[in-house]
This record gives structure tokens, sequence and C-alpha cells, in this order.
């Protein structure tokens, strides 16, 4: 998959899933917690991603 294809997919579901979980978690919250919540999301799919990459350079 092309970089771009994978960014479109994790946008999608870091948006899905913060709808979600501040749904869940704050149900009074405004589009902000979202909108923060799926930057947060994303950023560490990217995180996650890296460290698996170096885990495995690693050895």
């Amino acid at each position: 998959m092309s970089g771009l294809n994978v960014f479109a997919i994790r946008l999608v579901l870091a948006v899905f899933f913060a709808v979600i979980l501040s749904r869940f978690f704050f149900p009074q919250g405004n589009i902000f917690y979202v909108i923060g919540l799926a930057i947060f999301l994303m950023g560490m799919a990217y995180v996650f991603e890296y460290w698996k990459y170096w885990r495995s350079r690693k050895r």
C-alpha cells in the first residue's frame, strides 16, 4: 500500500475511534476534544510504527 492510502486509513480510523471514545468518556465534550483525541491517536499510530521498525532493525 502506498503511504497516502495508509495515511487515509489511519485518519478515518482515528476520527472514528476519537468520536466513540470521546462520547463514551466525555459526553458533554465539544468538537475540540474529538479533534485532539484524533490527532493523539494518529500520532500514536506513527510512534508505534516507528518503534516496531526500530526494534526489528536492532536485531
